[in-house]
């Protein structure tokens, strides 16, 4: 599998593996708001508060990670959020969400990202370092339907201390139907 970092002129392929991947997990409708959002993320976010892993296989797109920037007014650690995640039906339990996000993570960190978060299966996403947060650890942008989903990691040596101050996201997750 190949990895690959930014988006590659292939937004319209990107969005349609969102939601196609939703449809068939959530319903028809959850796959219509998901591919809006990833359309409006790769669209109408700055390139400085995007980063889109990819993963390949034989010209498939097998899997997609975006993460956007998440700001914290009194704190000055560089943090992004996870959201969304997909991996193509067909490569779904072989190991292909661990390993983008095992790139994804990499990638960050050398680029100089100190905290991620995202709000989503912690079970899953244990498997690759996040642990549960609460909102004196990390702030959501807005109020979670499903508080056990807000977890996070430190990506340099130090432990995750509290963010300090109101969150901000980037302008498409401020829809709050998706949290």
């Amino acid at each position: 599998m190949e990895f690959l970092k930014g988006t590659g002129g292939e937004e319209q392929r990107i969005s349609g593996l969102f939601e196609a991947v939703f449809t068939a997990s959530e319903g028809a409708e959850e796959g219509r708001v998901i591919g809006r959002l990833v359309r409006n993320l790769l669209s109408d976010t700055p390139s400085e508060d995007i980063q889109v892993f990819t993963g390949i296989e034989n010209a498939e797109l097998a899997g997609g990670a975006i993460f956007t920037r998440l700001t914290y007014a009194d704190d000055p650690r560089k943090v992004f959020i996870l959201s969304p995640m997909a991996v193509a039906t067909e490569w779904q339990g072989k190991g292909v969400g661990q390993a983008l996000l095992t790139h994804a993570l990499a990638a960050l960190r050398a680029d100089g990202v100190d905290v991620v978060i995202t709000y989503g299966d912690p079970a899953f996403y244990g498997q690759v370092g996040f642990m549960a947060l609460s909102e004196a650890d990390a702030a959501s942008p807005l109020p979670l339907s499903l508080p056990e989903g807000w977890i996070g990691q430190s990506l340099n040596d130090d432990a995750l201390a509290p963010l300090q101050g109101r969150c901000a996201c980037v302008p498409a997750l401020r829809d709050p139907d998706i949290w």
